[in-house]
């Protein structure tokens, strides 16, 4: 039988070994403090951007401005998509010509897209996806509408949990996470949902949003995938908050982007916040 070590064996081999290392973090970042109190040690990956990180301020300002258009983003989206010269009216199928020939000149205007031969356009910094600027142009909408503090592209290297946080925010010490497709619903597959299902179990957020950058309905598809990764079988009806905001329980949202993408988000984070206080007295 193999000896246990003595209390001498031990305190030396502690003694040996080298000091643990000291993980900071950056003043201010609340957001990703609340993830290292729950166990996690967070970093945060550059996006996946069409236009420089270190944008002029007034140049951001435009470009959130029109990407507050939902028919800016689909533009936008489908340019992203082309991997190269493409005609404005290529870039979506949903958008009269003029409209996109609009957009495009916006592009240029804002020195993300050149001009090329035969009325063509091309990116001056391509993407591989929309994706990163959807999570992008929400992190600062939440920032500036909501006063959340707000880290974007967040790795939190939970064990057995594959992913990134898309966009996590802290407000009145509570932890919000929302989960960003810039898809149709279509291309939404169960394998997607059981991730996000799976990230939220282990972070354990006060609220949680799963937001569909689209027009379509959420009921056809979407949320019977979300209900059927629920831990309560069968689970409960859905409750619609308004428009096309959907509570799936009294902290998980669902939302798209008809109407207003940052009012319907913002919907469902009052409905948790009440869900969260309280009872009234």
């Amino acid at each position: 039988m193999k000896e246990l070590p003595t209390a001498r064996d031990l305190e030396l081999s502690a003694a040996e070994a080298p000091p643990s290392p000291r993980r900071l973090l950056a003043p201010g970042s609340e957001a990703l403090a609340m993830l290292v109190r729950r166990g996690f040690q967070p970093s945060v990956a550059p996006l996946d951007l069409p236009f420089p990180a270190d944008m002029e301020e007034e140049r951001v300002e435009r470009l959130v401005e029109r990407l507050g258009h939902y028919a800016f983003r689909l533009f936008l989206r489908g340019a992203i998509l082309r991997r190269g010269p493409f005609l404005p009216a290529e870039a979506t199928k949903y958008l009269e010509e003029s409209q996109a020939a609009t957009f495009a000149e916006d592009l240029v205007a804002l020195e993300l897209a050149s001009r090329e031969e035969d009325g063509r356009y091309r990116l001056r910094h391509p993407a591989a996806s929309f994706g990163g600027t959807l999570e992008w142009y929400v992190a600062r909408e939440l920032r500036g509408r909501y006063g959340f503090d707000v880290a974007v592209g967040v790795k939190f290297h939970a064990p057995e949990v594959g992913g990134d946080l898309d966009v996590v925010a802290a407000a009145e010490g509570r932890l919000l996470y929302l989960e960003m497709k810039s898809s149709p619903p279509k291309h939404l597959a169960p394998d997607e949902v059981g991730a996000f299902f799976r990230r939220v179990r282990a972070l354990r957020p006060h609220l949680a949003i799963f937001v569909m950058d689209t027009a379509l309905r959420l009921s056809d598809k979407v949320l019977p995938l979300l209900q059927a990764e629920l831990s309560t079988q069968p689970p409960p009806e859905p409750r619609r908050v308004q428009r096309e905001v959907w509570a799936l329980t009294p902290y998980l949202y669902v939302v798209n982007a008809r109407q207003d993408l940052l009012g319907n988000i913002g919907l469902a984070i009052a409905e948790g916040f009440r869900a969260l206080a309280p009872p009234p007295p």
